[in-house]
């Protein structure tokens, strides 16, 4: 037997878009969130249990200080981001700042682009680069 959705639930194929507090990913509507949609802010355990850190601000920070010092148009590598506030151990800091650009485009600040074109942050896999949102 199916189960039945609620009139308030976002339904399957494209109620309202969230994103994800933590890492800027779509969350994607599950049944079992049907009581609590509204509520739900972060789209696994790991992102719950990973929330925001101070780093992860920092890194936001950087990439609007280091796209602030470059002309309009240009852009930078979420490595940059990473050098800035990692210095030595900046590896380390690779996915987060993935993620803190997710978040900023999930905000309408930043596009995350592949080969100059823009893509979606949810998606998008191997070498990215990060431009002011036009």
């Amino acid at each position: 037997m199916a189960h039945r959705q609620r009139a308030d639930a976002a339904p399957a194929d494209g109620g309202p878009e969230k994103t994800c507090a933590s890492c800027g990913r779509r969350i994607e509507w599950r049944a079992k969130w049907a009581r609590d949609w509204n509520s739900v802010k972060y789209c696994s355990d790991s992102c719950r249990n990973r929330g925001v850190t101070a780093t992860d601000l920092r890194l936001e920070e950087a990439i609007i200080t280091l796209l602030a010092a470059r002309t309009q148009t240009a852009t930078i590598c979420p490595s940059d981001a990473a050098k800035t506030v990692g210095g030595e151990e900046w590896r380390d800091l690779m996915e987060p700042a993935r993620r803190a650009a997710r978040r900023m485009v999930a905000r309408g600040e930043l596009q995350i682009t592949q080969g100059g074109a823009v893509v979606d942050p949810s998606t998008a896999q191997g070498p990215i680069r990060l431009r002011r949102a036009r």
